[in-house]
């Protein structure tokens, strides 16, 4: 309230100032006591009447940020209202006490008053709610598109912030020079260390959205050379949420440096394919488990139920997820794939509507040594879960690229869910389909997290073959890729992403040791068993089709009868078990298609 009172005090003054002023320029400068009174009494009718027209205005327009453009425009219409009134006023008067045009003078030197009086509140302001220059890290921003500005105004809006912008820079000349917030944008990629030796950054903050990796790794580099540190703002997909803060600055991570473009953005989502239903994840622990579960909250099911037969994974979801793990809640379920009449009871008695089937065993290597234990977790546990899922609407059976064309125990295990999931799409009402995934980074186990305990125990890296690539995607892609089959999977199919180009392993681990702090060796340690030089996204004869999405492949699945898997012995001789599980793989039946009255007809 005190500072609407000093405002209107403040345009009352503009207002008698600016019309005495009209008036003595008027008059060449040289005023008569009765000419100076006249003035200042239309000054102060000036002063009454926008002291009543603010009120009337602000009830039809609302109030606005003081210095705003929107405010700019309430004071420039309110002037010119009043300007208007009095000048219509003098024109019928044969003697007028002031020049007719003082009004009209008068009210733009009052309107320059008023808007100098805000900025100057404004500036004030402004400067106030900076961070503190003592306590701050001054930064510079690299990127001044829309990210980079919302990242400014944040940190300069923010008194208690730990960054202080002290410049910009952006490739793009129209902006060199610009100045955004009073912070200036002092060139480009090229000169980041002029920048930083003429600003004193200590920190350069990469804000460019969705920029390709080799950009980021050559302002990182750039960055370091400096003494500086390097931070990133995450791509604009990873802020549809919420308004991008300071808080959302991170350290770089090897998924912004890897070189790939992820497709998650051209990925949309309808958002209400999961609204109000029961969803049931299997695996809900792990790490596509867990993210999976986060994703789907944000759906507004009806129930999520989280499966699992590890507590203590149960335990850090559960507190990821509501911030605390008392481990009371009927959203959580400890129960293990292969008992399989517990599993069965679940099922029937939770009823879910959806099911993400995420549990399964996934080392590779160690899968190679007991295929017994890929029997009955990968295969035995997904048909017990298929088997109960006669009224489910859903089936999301989650598999891998290893799965086409496999060599591997994990491959003919994951093939195996395939074939088994499409079986049961040709016998369930319901609609029943695969999603295959490559490697996903920062997963557990995956090779980027056991490059990160190498790098932090002080050991070498070790890549199995220079020249071994993998299909690579962030665990945001993973999730989004089983979300999208939701809505766009059809039955007793498998979805393949596109995922661009392979990357080789030997350059991941090559980023990541020019990551580390120290010098880190790369040592060559041989294929594995069961380890293919280049993965596979489509097995062969499988074609790709792509109908709804030109970043989804759609395959189809041949059918296998689930009588054929359960006379698996897993306690047989290992090299006896693989050679049972690939010939399963070998030999599927074709797929069957539903006829007219649901009866199963032979497809051609």
């Amino acid at each position: 309230m005190s500072r609407a009172c000093a405002l209107l005090g403040t345009d009352a003054g503009a207002w008698i100032v600016g019309v005495v002023l009209a008036t003595w320029a008027r008059y060449e400068f040289d005023l008569t006591t009765g000419q100076l009174t006249r003035a200042v009494t239309l000054g102060g009718i000036a002063a009454v009447l926008h002291a009543g027209l603010v009120p009337v205005r602000r009830l039809r327009s609302g109030r606005h940020p003081v210095g705003s453009l929107h405010e700019v425009q309430h004071v420039a219409g309110t002037a010119i209202m009043i300007a208007s009134i009095l000048t219509v006023g003098l024109l019928p008067l044969a003697e007028r006490p002031v020049p007719a045009s003082t009004p009209l003078i008068g009210g733009a030197l009052a309107v320059l008053f008023m808007l100098a009086a805000r900025f100057a509140y404004r500036h004030r302001h402004d400067l106030a709610m900076r961070p503190d220059v003592h306590s701050a890290t001054p930064v510079l921003l690299f990127g001044m598109g829309d990210a980079g500005q919302g990242l400014l105004r944040a940190m300069l809006g923010d008194p208690r912030g730990r960054y202080l912008p002290v410049g910009a820079l952006d490739d793009d000349p129209e902006k060199r020079d610009l100045r955004i917030g009073g912070v200036r944008v002092l060139g480009g990629r090229h000169d980041v260390g002029a920048a930083v030796r003429r600003t004193g950054a200590g920190a350069v903050i990469f804000s460019v959205a969705n920029a390709d990796a080799a950009l980021i790794r050559q302002i990182r580099e750039a960055t370091l050379e400096t003494g500086a540190a390097f931070k990133v703002l995450p791509p604009v997909r990873d802020l549809v949420d919420h308004r991008i803060t300071v808080t959302d600055v991170r350290d770089v991570q090897i998924s912004d440096l890897l070189g790939r473009r992820q497709v998650v953005a051209d990925l949309p989502l309808s958002g209400n394919s999961l609204t109000g239903l029961r969803i049931l994840v299997t695996g809900a622990g792990g790490s596509i488990g867990s993210e999976l579960c986060r994703q789907v909250m944000k759906a507004d099911p009806g129930e999520v139920m989280m499966l699992d037969r590890d507590e203590t994974a149960l335990h850090s979801l559960q507190m990821s997820l509501a911030g605390r793990a008392l481990l009371d809640g009927p959203e959580l379920i400890l129960a293990d794939l292969r008992d399989d009449e517990g599993i069965r009871r679940i099922i029937r008695e939770r009823r879910p509507d959806v099911i993400f089937h995420a549990a399964a065993l996934k080392h590779l290597t160690l899968l190679q040594r007991h295929p017994g234990e890929a029997v009955k977790t990968n295969v035995w546990g997904t048909l017990s879960v298929l088997d109960a899922c006669r009224d489910v609407a859903k089936f999301v059976n989650i598999s891998t690229d290893k799965a086409a064309n496999p060599i591997s125990v994990l491959g003919y295990s994951k093939r195996i869910t395939e074939l088994l999931t499409a079986h049961a799409a040709s016998r369930f009402p319901g609609t029943f389909l695969s999603v295959r995934f490559g490697n996903v980074l920062s997963s557990r186990g995956s090779v980027v997290t056991a490059f990160q305990r190498q790098i932090e125990a002080g050991n070498p890296l070790t890549v199995t073959h220079p020249d071994v690539t993998r299909y690579l995607m962030t665990v945001q892609e993973a999730v989004h890729l089983v979300l999208q089959a939701t809505e766009i999977g059809r039955n007793g199919e498998a979805l393949v992403l596109d995922m661009g180009e392979p990357v080789r392993i030997a350059d991941l681990a090559r980023q990541m040791a020019d990551h580390a702090t120290s010098s880190v060796p790369i040592v060559y340690t041989g294929l594995r068993a069961g380890e293919k030089l280049h993965e596979d996204l489509l097995g062969a004869g499988e074609i790709d089709t792509r109908p709804l999405h030109p970043l989804v492949s759609h395959v189809t699945v041949p059918t296998l009868d689930p009588m054929e898997v359960r006379g698996l012995d897993p306690y047989a001789e290992p090299t006896k078990v693989v050679e049972q599980l690939a010939l399963l793989c070998a030999q599927p039946t074709p797929p069957v298609v539903n006829g007219p009255l649901g009866v199963p007809l032979q497809s051609r």
